[in-house]
């Protein structure tokens, strides 16, 4: 009944099982209407930080699992429907000056080919470079995400320090030596994951994983300012809010 668009996604669908709809490395949105600016306004979304997941989800046409996504995939969408919804031009203050981007040049950081262990699997290699271990790890999912955000809060109740980086780091390694066992991935990362391997994993997953990039190129009163990133919020979708 309304127009779509197809999106393309970051990680050229390479890392979901061929089963997956999402392995096409393309998904169909449709064009946001007036029941997404509704979404949009509802305070119950707001607050409890859903907005934007319930907004991609009445957007996306393609039967898909959402907790599947990956975040880089995830954002690739965010970003086309913002387009599909309000056009390309974003309007957004940075050092008190008011700038418009084109959202339609952000760039998408794809996924090589060549960094993944087997195809249809979110599955990479990685050697900690201090102890010499080999480890494999998973890009995060927006499902991880719910789980880890859930595990923090049941941490935070407790009334104990939220040990994000740490936590983050249980979801991202799949086994450690060989080892898949949950059990033993969570006493590595706890008792023995060294701090200069923790950011050397870190840095290689930057390095690696699928994304949009959302930096531009600025001119203020002052100069040109590089890789400004673009902030996002309820406005990016609907600037008229007023929220």
């Amino acid at each position: 009944m309304f127009p779509t668009e197809e999106v393309t996604l970051p990680s050229k669908g390479l890392i979901y099982p061929p089963e997956n709809p999402l392995s096409k490395g393309v998904l169909e949105m449709k064009y946001m209407t007036a029941k997404e600016e509704d979404i949009l306004t509802n305070s119950s979304y707001i607050n409890n930080g859903t907005v934007i997941d319930k907004l991609l989800q009445s957007l996306i046409v393609t039967p898909i699992n959402y907790n599947d996504l990956i975040v880089g995939d995830k954002n690739a969408i965010m970003i086309a429907a913002r387009v599909l919804g309000y056009g390309k031009d974003y309007e957004f203050t940075y050092n008190e000056e008011p700038h418009t981007v084109d959202l339609t040049k952000v760039e998408d950081k794809l996924l090589k080919e060549e960094h993944i262990s087997e195809q249809g699997k979110n599955e990479f290699e990685f050697i900690l470079p201090t102890i010499q271990k080999p480890i494999t790890f998973k890009f995060l999912t927006h499902g991880d995400e719910n789980k880890i955000n859930s595990e923090l809060k049941g941490i935070k109740k407790a009334k104990k320090e939220s040990p994000e980086l740490t936590t983050r780091l249980k979801y991202t390694i799949l086994s450690v030596d060989g080892d898949y066992e949950r059990k033993t991935i969570r006493e590595f990362v706890d008792n023995s994951l060294l701090a200069r391997d923790a950011r050397a994993l870190r840095g290689y997953i930057k390095e690696i994983q699928p994304d949009v990039d959302l930096s531009f190129d600025l001119e203020t009163e002052a100069g040109s300012v590089k890789g400004v990133k673009v902030p996002i919020g309820i406005n990016f979708f609907w600037p008229d809010a007023g929220i």
